[in-house]
C-alpha cells in the first residue's frame, strides 16, 4: 500500500492508494485508463511470492478493468548477457540478491501466461542514480552489467512504450544512448 502523503507535490497526476497483489484493488485504480506501468516491490514479502502475486493480480485486475496494455519495470540480472546466459549466471556477477532476481524471473513467467499485451522493460545494467535526463535511450540485444541509464531516460522509454508500443508480450532491454 503506497503512502499518498509522500506525493503531495504532484500537481498534474491523480495518486491512488492500492495493493498491487490484489486484483480488485488494481481494477479500481486503473479504471478508465488505457494502460498501466508496473513498478512495485514489497520487501516485506519473499520476492518469489510478491512478484508472482503482483503479476497475477495485475493480469486479472487490468483485464477486469478492460485495460489491455501493461509495461513492467524489469531487472537486468534475469536477462541474457553477451554470452546468452542470464546475467545473474555469468561468472563474477554479484549474487547477494539472487532470491530477488529469481522472484523477478518468476513474475515474468507469470506475465507470459496471461492474455494482456505486456512489455517487460529492463535497464541493460543498472541505473545511473544521479544521471541527468538526456531524452535519449537505445534498445539493446543483451544485458550489460557496465551499462548505466538515468532514471529520467528510463522513464521516457517506459512512457514511449505506452504511447507507441514496440514490444508486445516481450522483453526489451534499455540502455543509454
Amino acid at each position: 500500500m503506497r503512502d499518498l502523503t509522500g506525493h503531495s507535490d504532484l500537481t498534474d497526476a491523480r495518486v491512488v492508494a492500492g495493493d498491487v497483489t490484489d486484483a480488485a484493488s488494481i481494477a479500481r485504480a486503473v479504471a478508465g485508463h488505457d494502460a498501466a506501468i508496473g513498478a512495485a516491490v514489497d520487501l516485506s514479502m519473499p520476492p518469489h511470492d510478491f512478484f508472482t502475486a503482483s503479476s497475477r493480480a495485475l493480469a486479472t485486475g487490468l483485464a477486469k478493468a478492460d485495460v489491455r496494455r501493461l509495461v513492467v519495470v524489469g531487472l537486468a540480472a534475469i536477462l541474457p548477457g553477451e554470452s546468452g546466459a542470464a546475467l545473474m549466471d555469468e561468472p563474477g556477477y554479484p549474487n547477494e540478491y539472487r532470491s530477488f532476481y529469481l522472484g523477478h524471473a518468476a513474475g515474468l513467467e507469470e506475465l507470459r501466461t496471461c492474455d494482456l499485451d505486456w512489455a517487460y522493460l529492463a535497464p541493460a545494467g543498472d541505473f545511473d542514480h544521479h544521471g541527468a535526463r538526456t531524452g535519449r535511450y537505445l534498445f539493446a540485444d543483451h544485458g550489460d552489467p557496465t551499462s548505466r541509464i538515468s532514471y529520467p531516460d528510463f522513464a521516457i522509454a517506459l512512457l514511449d512504450e505506452i504511447e507507441a508500443a514496440r514490444h508486445h508480450r516481450a522483453v526489451a532491454i534499455v540502455r543509454e544512448a
